[in-house]
């Protein structure tokens, strides 16, 4: 398994992100991803710079790394052209290192251009649709396409990468893996569902087995109660689950919805503390479900550093002898 790490954008800002991804790819990750956010999910995170534009510095801060949107929204805030163009251009600032990470997004993001949030069934559609068009773009030429949701007018990428940029998609259950596995390149997902692997293998049909990207959070620190503190503070939106988190129009919301998660809720969910163990055993329950890569979350803007220092020296020799 490789095991990437994450830039979270909800909680630093954009030139930390830029050193904690050149910190990661010193330490040794294997691969970097990075959310695409309007918002933090609460207050309490306080940052969210546009990712775009901290990808473009990332791509030149590193060198090797391989690079992730975990994940972009490609059908409200981002019309699909728009996203194939930003796309193409990261790939060839990474030199072949990109790939684009595609959702159906989040209300918390996307209701920001006052369109209003559509049921879940139509975003499915919009992200097929938006798929498309970006595939269409990739190929080359001049693209026209008129569907229910979207329409594009003579739209051609004039710098195309030389490496095709691959497509991961965010699924959650047998209807997203349905649509999405035939078309896309890569699996992403949050929890460690082996079912949901066996699915997405099933409907790439002759393509078999793919990359499947998992996400991991974490809260470590020396001290066990502080990183316990932190991980409340910070990631306890994380409770509700991806379809109840999707449908949450702003931090109030979450902070609201959140109020009754205790810190024991939170530790039965996120390894926390200075052990390598409960990270290791967390890991394992992904490898073992069937994805090929993990992302960590070091919870807390301030403390990447140390995590950072920590991984390189302990967790990913320990992951690895694992």
């Amino acid at each position: 398994m490789r095991v990437g790490y994450t830039l979270m954008t909800e909680q630093a800002g954009p030139r930390a992100l830029v050193e904690h991804a050149a910190s990661a790819e010193r330490a040794g990750f294997d691969f970097e991803v990075m959310s695409d956010h309007y918002f933090p999910w609460l207050d309490e995170q306080g940052h969210a710079p546009y990712a775009w534009s901290v990808l473009g510095a990332v791509s030149v801060a590193t060198e090797q790394v391989d690079l992730m949107t975990y994940v972009t929204c490609p059908t409200m805030r981002y019309h699909p052209a728009v996203v194939a163009q930003k796309a193409a251009t990261v790939q060839e600032l990474s030199r072949g290192r990109f790939t684009l990470g595609l959702g159906s997004g989040e209300n918390l993001n996307e209701h920001v251009i006052g369109r209003g949030w559509p049921p879940v069934n139509v975003r499915h559609e919009m992200l097929t649709e938006a798929i498309q068009i970006i595939s269409q773009l990739f190929d080359g030429g001049y693209v026209d396409y008129v569907g229910q949701h979207f329409r594009v007018d003579s739209a051609k990428l004039w710098d195309l990468p030389e490496v095709r940029v691959p497509l991961a998609v965010a699924v959650s259950g047998k209807q997203s893996v349905q649509a999405f596995a035939p078309v896309a390149d890569a699996m992403v997902a949050v929890e460690p569902d082996a079912e949901l692997c066996r699915s997405w293998d099933v409907f790439k049909g002759d393509a078999g087995s793919t990359r499947k990207v998992g996400q991991l959070p974490v809260s470590w620190g020396t001290d066990r109660d502080e990183a316990v503190a932190r991980a409340h503070d910070q990631f306890r939106w994380f409770a509700g689950g991806w379809k109840v988190n999707a449908e949450i129009p702003g931090t109030a919301g979450f902070a609201a919805a959140s109020q009754y998660v205790t810190p024991e809720d939170v530790t039965g969910n996120i390894p926390c503390g200075p052990d390598v163990e409960p990270i290791v055993a967390a890991v394992r329950e992904f490898r073992e479900a069937g994805f090929t890569d993990l992302a960590l979350v070091q919870i807390g803007g301030d403390h990447q550093a140390e995590f950072l220092d920590f991984a390189k020296g302990e967790l990913l020799p320990a992951l690895r002898e694992a």
